[in-house]
């Protein structure tokens, strides 16, 4: 059943990104595995969200870059804790204030925004703000130690 190994991605996702914000550096190896479906985004400020799957990990969220995207275990709703160096590490998903993410094809959940306490606007799904991975080499990469946000809710 593809929810449960949704699910269960989501849950692993949180576990790494919770240790990998409160860690400083670092990289996960990384192991290509997914097609990915990224969009262009066509409107300057506005980012895109699509998606990209693999057989072992299910569908998962790709930025408008075609990048893996990710969630931290430490945020809440609609409230980002990963900052600073660990920011640098993980950037946020972020779009030029004013705008909203637009869903591309399998995005399922709702996608907007929150404020950052630096003032930029983060991109958020189901209410979980979004980052990337500066470790991830290639777009639609799946890193082993790592599990990528899941594109339903």
């Amino acid at each position: 059943m593809a929810v449960p190994r949704t699910l269960a991605a989501l849950i692993l996702t949180a576990s790494f990104i919770a240790t990998a914000c409160s860690a400083s550096g670092g990289s996960p190896g990384g192991s290509p595995s997914a097609a990915g479906q990224g969009l262009p985004s066509g409107d300057a400020g506005a980012v895109a969200i699509g998606t990209a799957s693999s057989r072992s990990l299910g569908t998962f969220l790709t930025g408008p870059n075609g990048m893996t995207l990710y969630t931290h275990a430490g945020d809440g709703p609609n409230a980002s804790t990963c900052t600073g160096v660990s920011a640098t590490a993980r950037p946020p998903l972020t779009v030029a204030a004013g705008r909203q993410p637009t869903a591309g094809a399998g995005v399922t959940g709702k996608l907007r925004t929150l404020t950052r306490a630096d003032g930029t606007t983060q991109v958020t799904y189901g209410g979980l703000p979004l980052y990337d991975w500066q470790g991830d080499p290639k777009p639609d990469d799946t890193p082993v130690t790592s599990r990528p946000r899941g594109a339903q809710s």
